[in-house]
């Protein structure tokens, strides 16, 4: 379904995202886990077409995401509370969302039914607009926009952030659901417990690179909880090439 060449990004002459090769299948579920910094939310950004790599391409569906539409259509994702209208109610905002989609109010309402548990009493009809909600609920409402769309691609970065237990418990659920209708779910997360729970692969990122890919076992929590207890060499990679340095390279559009 997805196909990553070549694709690189730079920042001040870092090297910041570096994917030779990645190919994600219909209705997978992939993970993608690695330190502040690693490259994650850039990958994502650059999978969307928010900005631009230096070189190499994404394509969904044999498309290239850069510049093209159709990909847009069975495409939900959510990175941050940037994605959210929010000058507007929560209901507001699923009304329209619901509406880009051939959603009427029936429908939407009929949704927001549905999404009473993972919503917990604290989105609707509470009066408030979405930029005066909690960080938690304002990731409640993005993270529900993308499951009213109904897609076929699912993008979420670090939705179990800032979300209490309950929360992150009911997610869990969503997730896989959408998943076992044949959804491809691409999820980034710090939480190797929830990570290895929803994912059947797991991609390891680090300065950059994509250094592990496997398939989710028993002993896939194991193995990720060793690599991060003893912690990764740091490499700031140039245009030029790898060097070794005691300081992390700082990606600016790493928010996590």
């Amino acid at each position: 379904m997805i196909e990553i060449k070549d694709l690189k990004k730079v920042y001040n002459n870092v090297l910041v995202v570096n994917v030779p090769q990645l190919s994600i299948r219909q209705g997978e579920s992939v993970g993608l886990v690695g330190n502040n910094g690693a490259g994650k939310t850039t990958l994502f950004r650059m999978m969307l077409d928010l900005i631009r790599p230096e070189s190499g391409s994404v394509t969904s569906k044999g498309e290239n995401v850069a510049g093209g539409e159709t990909w847009k259509t069975y495409t939900a994702s959510y990175l941050d509370e940037g994605f959210l209208i929010d000058y507007l109610t929560p209901e507001e905002y699923f009304y329209f969302i619901g509406g880009l989609y051939g959603k009427n109010r029936t429908d939407v309402d009929a949704f927001l039914a549905s999404m009473s548990d993972f919503f917990a009493g604290e989105i609707i009809g509470k009066g408030k607009y979405i930029r005066d909600l909690s960080k938690g609920n304002q990731a409640k409402v993005g993270v529900a926009s993308c499951m009213l769309q109904d897609s076929e691609l699912l993008m979420l970065d670090e939705p179990f952030a800032n979300i209490d237990p309950t929360t992150q418990f009911r997610l869990k659920n969503m997730l896989k659901e959408a998943n076992s209708k044949g959804v491809t779910t691409l999820v980034s997360s710090h939480d190797l417990n929830h990570i290895t729970d929803v994912c059947d692969r797991i991609l390891l990122m680090e300065k950059g690179r994509i250094i592990k890919d496997i398939a989710t076992t028993s002993s896939t929590l194991e193995e990720l909880e060793q690599y991060f207890a003893i912690g990764p060499q740091a490499i700031t990679e140039t245009a030029e090439g790898p060097i070794e340095s005691s300081t992390p390279a700082i990606d600016p559009e790493e928010n996590h």
